[in-house]
């Protein structure tokens, strides 16, 4: 059973920075596409980023591209988002998930086998 484990959630005012980093015990990682998804209180859970299994590919939502970047290490088996210019809609859990398919860029979360507990991010006006 893959096991995923979010930090670096926090509060945040509006305009700053926050780094997201979800560690991962599979030690096949490079195998999976991985992805971040957040859920905001009332609404629906929501794609935001995607990344293939080499990292060589990414994709966003059109709410945060522009600024949001993601990225992985392969070696320490870590996928990461880097999230700037945060806004208070970006308010939200956030999860980070591993798909079984490396190398497609897929937004649903059905598409999705392993997820983490999610790390909460606040941002203040």
């Amino acid at each position: 059973q893959v096991q995923l484990v979010e930090s670096g959630g926090g509060l945040v005012q509006a305009g700053g920075s926050l780094r997201l980093s979800c560690a991962a015990s599979e030690r096949m990682f490079s195998y999976y596409g991985a992805a971040w998804f957040r859920q905001a209180p009332g609404k629906e859970r929501e794609f935001v980023a995607v990344i293939t299994g080499s990292g060589s590919t990414t994709s966003y939502a059109d709410s945060v591209k522009g600024r949001f970047i993601i990225s992985r290490d392969n070696a320490n088996h870590t996928v990461d988002l880097q999230m700037n210019s945060l806004k208070p809609e970006d308010t939200a859990v956030y999860l980070c998930a591993l798909t079984i398919h490396p190398y497609s860029l897929l937004r649903r979360q059905e598409d999705y086998d392993y997820w983490g507990q999610g790390t909460q991010v606040t941002v203040s006006s």
